[in-house]
């Protein structure tokens, strides 16, 4: 082989692998792949911002595919996704936009759920959109205007609480009830020690009182025992008679006794208050005979 054709060989060869490297290349770029699946998956976001055809499509943070289509769906984005490998999706599987780089890229990353069920391709699903610079910062500008007013709110505070802390008279009056409570602390802590002997004695005086006061206590359970079941029968006995005495009250105003038909007897009273009135008058005369010279008695007594 002469020189001229080895030289055409490796330019052939090299132009052959540059090819080759070019493809390669050009497929990891834009996610092609001999081997393809080619299996689609609509999903629907409220917005798609930053997002374009062509951006990564990731599966549990691994590439495998990218975005085939962006359309208009009323009030949503529908995103045609196409994967470049076989992909185990769930029923319960999220879509979400993510930031892919600082510069404002975006891509969807997709979580495989964990549901028993497989996902069905051919219905379209649901996503949502994760935020961004861009989003936070319009976050941030729409609450401008509030976040100045707290801000001169709390500057406006700490103003005020500085002239309160400046204020000699509050200086003066806080030194002085600090000053005054540690005196108290101190004169506190002298008298515990002072009567610590008698601190020491009240106590285990309670404790022996109490001691005997359960001693007592265990000593005469029997006799608590009896009298309070005493207490209870006098109880139950005086319960009884309250009843009884109900009982009575009704029958005298029910006039089912003699004490009620003599008290509400009406017939009765008449007659005593008759009978009242004929002795008062029998006192009468016999008080007036008495003083006109002597108590004279007409009889006519009939012995046959």
């Amino acid at each position: 082989m002469t020189s001229e054709k080895k030289t055409e060989v490796k330019v052939g060869v090299t132009v052959f692998v540059a090819l080759l490297v070019l493809v390669a290349v050009f497929g990891w770029a834009k996610n092609f792949s001999l081997s393809q699946s080619n299996e689609f998956i609509s999903v629907k976001f409220p917005t798609v911002a930053g997002l374009e055809i062509a951006s990564m499509v990731s599966v549990n943070g691994v590439r495998k595919g990218l975005v085939n289509s962006i359309s208009s769906d009323g009030n949503f984005a529908k995103v045609e996704i196409k994967f470049s490998e076989e992909v185990q999706l769930k029923e319960d599987a999220s879509f979400s936009i993510m930031m892919l780089d600082l510069m404002g890229g975006k891509k969807i990353e997709i979580n495989t759920g964990n549901s028993n069920e497989n996902i069905d391709y051919t219905k379209v699903h649901i996503g949502k959109f994760s935020g961004d610079v861009a989003t936070s910062m319009e976050m941030l500008s729409s609450v401008q205007t509030d976040l100045v007013d707290v801000i001169k709110e709390v500057k406006y505070s700490l103003v005020n609480i500085n002239k309160f802390f400046a204020d000699p008279t509050f200086s003066n009056d806080l030194t002085s009830s600090v000053k005054s409570i540690k005196q108290l602390t101190s004169n506190l802590d002298e008298l515990i020690v002072e009567n610590r002997q008698m601190i020491k004695e009240t106590i285990t005086n309670t404790n022996a009182l109490t001691k005997n006061a359960n001693s007592v206590l265990d000593d005469n359970q029997t006799n608590i025992k009896l009298a309070i079941e005493n207490l209870n029968a006098t109880l139950n006995s005086s319960s009884e008679l309250i009843t009884k005495l109900n009982i009575l009250s009704d029958e005298i105003a029910n006039k089912e006794n003699n004490i009620g038909k003599l008290i509400y007897d009406e017939e009765l009273i008449g007659d005593l208050k008759t009978s009242f009135e004929q002795i008062k008058e029998l006192t009468k005369i016999i008080n007036q005979q008495l003083k006109d010279g002597g108590l004279e008695v007409k009889a006519d007594i009939d012995l046959f």
